[in-house]
């Protein structure tokens, strides 16, 4: 597995936090930026090199820190092929995978605590895609994307 990593500046010091995790789990990464959190940057770009490792198989998924992690789920999810989505707890983290098949976790620093990241990331990155009756609606939203 590998996973990018992306932050703006608020976001940094969850992208640092989550390179501890992955190494902790041996799991491969790519850091796409940015790498300080001393000078203001745009979300969109790190979203954008982001979704598109993820989309072009470069990486298998993707980890995007921000703020809230809003702005820059919704940059991401702009990306044709990428689900992104804004966590807040393990239990969401679970659900993004599970029922979603999310392909990105859209994590806001001032809104997780700090001791749960760890879990968050790893929880994100272990659960399986339920498929089921959660495949139709996957299906449904790539037709949104789909060209008309």
């Amino acid at each position: 597995m590998k996973v990018a990593l992306g932050s703006d500046h608020a976001g940094f010091p969850g992208k640092e936090a989550a390179k501890e995790v992955l190494s902790r789990l041996g799991i491969a990464y790519e850091d796409f930026g940015t790498h300080s959190d001393a000078e203001s940057v745009d979300y969109p770009d790190y979203a954008q090199a982001v979704g598109e490792a993820v989309v072009s198989r470069r990486a298998d998924c993707g980890l995007l820190f921000c703020g809230t992690g809003i702005g820059i789920g919704i940059a991401a999810n702009k990306i044709p092929g990428i689900r992104a989505a804004v966590v807040h707890d393990v239990e969401t983290a679970r659900l993004a995978r599970e029922h979603n098949d999310a392909n990105v976790m859209a994590l806001g620093v001032r809104n997780a605590s700090p001791a749960d990241l760890p879990a968050m990331i790893e929880t994100f990155l272990t659960t399986t895609f339920a498929a089921g009756r959660h495949a139709r609606r996957i299906e449904k939203i790539a037709a949104l994307e789909a060209p008309k």
